[in-house]
């Protein structure tokens, strides 16, 4: 084979680092994005905050100099007050001055001790206070462990146990489990079990229980005794556990032999405890929504801000922008040159996703002004394809612009996301988002009587003569998106 050189011409897209950029600055969140803007501050010396500037440029403006100057010396002033002091020796101040404080040399607050006490005579360092500041469940029955006397084998045996308890606080492994792991053969069954009765009365109440029905049995023998039908609930637990799932009303009434009102009171001091007691205590770190923009009415008008706080304003330093030399090409020169180019870049990439996200929030409004004036109900069908056609850009960009952005808006703060949904036909050919299903059953389900819900083919036929045709399964998955029970499990007596 011979070989030859041939030239052709031909169009390529390649992805620049600015488009890179730019895409990437798009795809994040508001907490995301102020965390790569610190960093983009901290590593380019071109980049500076508005308020740095304005603040910087302010100290180092005339006036203030005039004022440095016009201060009167603070070793004057010093050795004036000692001149008075000295004068005056025979009648001294009480407060001398000083020129620093308390704080400064001492701690303004110590912490307590370990052996400290309260004013009434309680130790300070309580459970309460233990449990707030325990990250774990764990963490907090170790501490209530060690605060317990135990022999060395039932120390043991209740390590164990609390390392089998799960996060909702129940005892996932059997004590035969728990008695092989010991190792010693002359522990009997009857030893863990004791144990375990022990752990039971640990805070918070019904923990380390094997089932759901021994934890409330559990919480209900802590109970104060002479409370309200205690004595009826725990009968209830104990013998009728099945018929209280199956929310059997008629055969509970029978078996306990109890009136409506009584039954009533005791389903209520039931549904007071609570089902998973370990969540009492497990420290879960909270998630923080921070809006990228604000929706309000103003003049019979919905207008889209941009949220201000969640992006700072940035500019260039001019100070070390007037040290670049344009026809130098030295190491320093090229850096800050570099160091300009990469600050340019990221201000445009940055102004253009707040243009982007500002458009695509006003269509969205645009297109669920139905949602803003009347609410959940009045939600219209919405995928990204009717955005990205509507603003002339590309579906991936509409993704990207929808994904962890967040809107206020006065019914709430929702994800941008929220108002895009697939459709429903309706019966005179039109469509219903899905979400406008959702809210429409909610509100059937609020307005139910306790006695006799509605089940889901009669919340399918209450849509059907509202013109939406809507299968009784996707009643019933949309009812579990929501979670709410089937209508056996809300069935009440009042």
């Amino acid at each position: 084979m011979k070989q030859t050189l041939q030239i052709r011409l031909g169009q390529t897209l390649t992805m620049t680092p600015q488009l890179q950029q730019a895409i990437r600055l798009l795809q994040l969140s508001t907490l995301d994005l102020k965390q790569e803007i610190q960093e983009a501050l901290d590593s380019n010396l071109m980049l500076e905050t508005e308020e740095e500037g304005a603040t910087r440029e302010q100290s180092n403006s005339p006036t203030n100099e005039k004022a440095e100057l016009s201060k009167p010396n603070k070793d004057d002033n010093d050795s004036n007050n000692e001149k008075e002091i000295n004068a005056e020796s025979a009648s001294l101040p009480d407060d001398l001055p000083v020129d620093s404080g308390w704080d400064d040399i001492y701690d303004s607050a110590l912490p307590p001790s370990s052996g400290s006490t309260n004013h009434d005579g309680g130790d300070s360092n309580d459970y309460l206070s233990q449990r707030r500041s325990a990250r774990t469940l764990r963490d907090y029955l170790l501490w209530q462990l060690n605060l317990t006397p135990f022999s060395d084998i039932d120390r043991n045996i209740a390590l164990s146990i609390i390392d089998g308890i799960n996060e909702d606080g129940y005892l996932t492994p059997t004590l035969e489990e728990i008695l092989a792991g010991q190792g010693d053969d002359d522990i009997e069954i009857e030893e863990v079990e004791a144990v375990l009765h022990r752990l039971q009365q640990f805070d918070p109440s019904g923990v380390a229980a094997r089932s759901l029905q021994e934890s409330l049995l559990i919480q209900l023998r802590q109970r104060p005794p002479g409370e309200s039908y205690l004595d009826k609930a725990i009968t209830l637990i104990t013998d009728h556990f099945d018929l209280l799932a199956q929310q059997d009303h008629n055969q509970l009434k029978r078996k306990l032999k109890v009136s409506d009102e009584e039954l009533f009171g005791i389903t209520r001091l039931i549904q007071s405890l609570t089902p998973r007691p370990g969540t009492l205590v497990a420290d879960s770190e909270t998630q923080y929504v921070l809006p990228d923009v604000f929706v309000s009415k103003r003049d019979g008008v919905w207008r889209v801000e941009l949220n201000s706080e969640a992006t700072p304003k940035l500019r260039v330093n001019p100070e070390y922008a007037k040290l670049i030399r344009r026809a130098d090409n030295s190491e320093d020169n090229n850096y800050l040159k570099n160091h300009m180019q990469e600050a340019r870049w990221f201000i445009k990439s940055l102004l253009s996703r707040n243009e982007t996200l500002l458009r695509v929030a006003t269509q969205i409004v645009e297109f669920q002004r139905g949602f803003f004036d009347h609410g959940a109900e009045a939600m219209r069908p919405l995928v990204l394809r009717d955005i990205a056609e509507a603003l002339e850009m590309h579906e991936s960009t509409i993704s990207r612009v929808t994904t962890q952005k967040y809107m206020r808006t006065p019914q709430g703060t929702f994800e941008f996301k929220y108002f895009f949904s697939s459709h429903v036909s309706t019966a005179g050919g039109g469509e219903c988002s899905a979400t406008a299903i959702r809210a429409l059953i909610k509100k059937l389900i609020a307005a139910e009587l306790p006695k006799k819900p509605l089940s889901d083919n009669k919340i399918a036929s209450i849509l059907a003569e509202q013109g939406i045709n809507v299968a009784r399964r996707t009643i019933a998955k949309y009812r579990e998106s929501m979670a709410i029970p089937p209508s056996n499990e809300r069935k009440r007596l009042v």
